[in-house]
C-alpha cells in the first residue's frame, strides 16, 4: 500500500509516498480502505513532535510511529475471525487508534474502536471530521453546555471552531463566534447568534456577560477574556496558550476545586463517532472542507495547515476520482 512515511521530526520535507505492507487485521479489527483522511493541526505539530515534552512517548529521536494521520474514511477491505460489527465493503469512518495510521491507503482498527457506519446522506471526503467534532465535544461536555447558556468560540472558523459552534446550536445554547474578517459570513452560516470580527473590535469588549468561553485556537488567555464571563464562569482552550499558562490555570483550578480554567482529555471512543454520525443525519452537523489534496501532494497539504490560514479541514482524497498514479519516494 501507498502511505506517507516521516522517518524523522522536521518539516514537511521530510515525508516521502511510500509503498508498504498492506497490514494484516487481528481477530477482532476490520482492514479499511481508506478513502479520504485529513492533515490537522494535531498532524502538523506530531510531524515536528511539538511541544517537545511529547517525545517521551512519540520517540526521542525519531518517530516511534511513521505513519500519521488520526481522521479516516473509507470501505472494509475484510475483517478478523472474531468481528461482528461490520460487513465487507461496508462504508465506514471515525479515529485511528493514538491518533496514526490514516495517511495510507490501508488501516487497521478494532470493532469496538472509535469507528461507526457512515452516515448515508453524506461523502467520504464529508465523513472526515470525527476529530475537530471529538474535541469540541469533549469541551463541550465537560462545560456541562444546556439550553440558555452563553458560550463564546474564539477561533470559530477552524477545525475545532466550526464544529464547536454547530454542536453548540444543537445543545440549544446562545452562541457568539469570534473569527477574522473573510469568515464571518462562514460563521453567520453555521448558526451564530452573533459573529464578531476581531481584527475590527476588542471581542472582550461586546457587552456580553457568558457562561462559557472556549479558546479553539489556543491564542487568547484567561486573563485577558476575564472580563465577559460570569463571576462562576468557565474558560477554556484547546492549546497551552501564551507562556503555557493554560495548562498552568488549569492544573491550579483542578488543585483548588475552583473550576474556572478547565483543560479536559478528550476520549477517543466509539460513543464520540456516533455522536458525530447522529448529528450528521439529523442535518444539524456537516463538514466545513477548505482544500483537497491528492495524496501525493501530502506534504504541501502540511505546509498549508502549518500556515495557520485553514478554515475546517484540509482533506486528503487517497482515493481521488480518475487519479491511479502510484508516486513512490524512497527513503533518503
Amino acid at each position: 500500500m501507498l502511505a506517507a512515511v516521516n522517518d524523522r521530526y522536521g518539516s514537511p520535507d521530510v515525508l516521502s509516498i511510500r509503498d508498504l505492507p498492506k497490514p494484516e487485521p487481528k481477530a477482532d479489527e476490520v482492514l479499511v480502505k481508506i478513502h479520504a483522511t485529513t492533515v490537522s493541526r494535531t498532524d502538523s505539530c506530531a510531524l515536528r513532535a511539538h511541544p517537545f515534552f511529547v517525545r517521551p512517548i512519540t520517540g526521542w529521536l525519531r518517530p516511534k510511529k511513521k505513519v500519521l494521520g488520526l481522521d479516516f474514511s473509507g470501505t472494509i477491505e475484510s475483517r478478523g475471525k472474531d468481528v461482528t460489527r461490520f460487513t465487507s465493503g461496508e462504508r465506514v469512518f471515525g479515529l485511528t487508534e493514538g491518533g496514526y495510521g490514516a495517511h495510507a491507503e490501508y488501516v487497521c482498527i478494532p470493532q469496538d474502536g472509535a469507528i461507526a457506519s457512515m452516515p448515508s446522506n453524506i461523502d467520504f471526503d464529508e465523513a472526515v471530521v470525527a476529530e475537530g467534532a471529538w474535541y469540541a465535544n469533549t469541551y463541550l461536555k465537560k462545560f456541562g453546555l444546556k439550553p440558555g447558556h452563553k458560550i463564546l468560540i474564539y477561533g470559530a472558523s477552524g477545525a475545532i471552531g466550526t464544529s464547536a459552534v454547530q454542536l453548540s446550536k444543537s445543545y440549544g445554547a446562545d452562541v457568539t463566534a469570534v473569527v477574522s474578517t473573510p469568515h464571518v459570513e462562514l460563521a453567520e452560516r453555521l448558526g451564530a447568534d452573533r459573529v464578531v470580527d476581531y481584527t475590527t473590535c476588542d471581542f472582550t469588549r461586546i457587552g456580553e456577560t457568558l457562561d462559557f468561553l472556549l479558546d479553539a485556537v489556543g491564542k487568547t488567555s484567561y486573563f485577558h477574556c476575564r472580563p465577559l464571563l460570569y463571576p462562576n464562569g468557565v474558560f477554556s482552550a484547546t492549546a497551552h496558550g501564551p507562556w503555557w499558562q493554560n495548562i498552568l490555570l488549569g492544573a491550579w483550578s483542578s488543585l483548588t476545586g475552583n473550576g474556572r480554567v478547565v483543560l479536559p482529555m478528550p476520549n477517543n471512543s466509539q460513543a464520540s463517532i456516533e455522536d458525530v454520525k447522529s448529528r450528521s443525519e439529523a442535518g444539524v452537523f456537516h463538514a466545513v472542507i477548505d482544500r483537497k489534496y491528492p495524496l501525493a501532494d501530502i506534504a504541501d497539504a502540511y505546509r498549508y495547515v502549518a500556515s495557520e490560514q485553514k478554515v475546517g479541514i484540509v482533506v486528503i482524497d487517497v482515493i481521488p476520482e480518475g487519479f491511479s498514479d502510484r508516486q513512490i519516494t524512497e527513503p533518503e
